[in-house]
């Protein structure tokens, strides 16, 4: 399927959040009205693995939005490199931003997507790395029937956000759309002890969950460098093209 791109500047409550939309090209007269993903991007923004990911979704028939969520502290179209100076920056945002402006944005977000030309009314969510935090943080609305959390950081030890403390898994049951999580066996960032955290508090906030671990490192699913791995990201991304046909068809 041909994949379409626009970028539009959604209003929040800390200034103008650039995101880039991806659309499937509709031959189709009126075009067909299609189901919303929020795709949340690695701590380095929306880089060029990232938009590949993003076409990726796209071409299943999803209206696709990647958001910057460094808009307040970062000029539009930032991209930070997969470099040292990258990495630390990155890491450095994610720690200074409130929580609640986390939490704004998804609203906003979502909001959005709902309001978007072509949304078809249902919504969902999909994150990596910072961005699997994010999208469980977008979980968390009601408006959003699924989501795909890849390596989530910071989810174990609730430290994402200006002062840390984040009450992510304690908020799990309010959670009311399918949830689908993915990990890396062979991730330092959430090792084996965290993901038994995350798992134990999923099943006690009954949420309606699948559970996949991959042997694989931090970042698997990103199509450039040493960490990638092809068979396990084809897998993943069929187990979420299937969930997001499931839940919001």
């Amino acid at each position: 399927m041909i994949v379409t791109d626009s970028v539009a500047d959604i209003a929040t409550p800390t200034g103008p959040m650039r995101t880039y939309f991806y659309s499937p090209a509709e031959a189709r007269r009126p075009p067909v009205p299609r189901p919303g993903l929020v795709l949340y991007s690695e701590i380095f923004q929306q880089t060029p693995p990232v938009r590949r990911l993003a076409i990726a979704f796209a071409s299943l028939g999803y209206l696709v939005a990647v958001p910057e969520v460094y808009h307040a502290h970062e000029p539009a179209g930032c991209v930070l490199g997969y470099d040292d100076a990258g990495k630390n920056r990155g890491n450095e945002l994610k720690q200074i931003i409130p929580m609640s402006d986390f939490d704004a944005d998804a609203r906003a977000m979502v909001d959005g997507l709902l309001k978007y030309p072509g949304c078809n009314g249902r919504v969902g969510a999909v994150g990596i790395c910072l961005g699997g935090h994010l999208a469980f943080r977008a979980a968390l609305l009601p408006e959003v029937h699924a989501t795909m959390c890849c390596y989530p950081t910071d989810l174990h030890t609730g430290t994402l956000g200006k002062g840390g403390g984040a009450d992510s898994l304690s908020r799990a049951k309010e959670i009311r759309g399918e949830l689908m999580m993915v990990f890396g066996r062979q991730d330092p960032h959430v090792p084996k002890e965290g993901r038994k955290a995350i798992y134990n508090a999923l099943d006690a906030a009954g949420v309606w969950f699948t559970w996949h671990e991959f042997n694989a490192a931090h970042a698997f699913l990103r199509d450039e460098g040493e960490r990638y791995d092809p068979a396990a990201s084809r897998l993943t991304l069929g187990l979420a093209a299937d969930m997001f046909r499931r839940a919001m068809s």
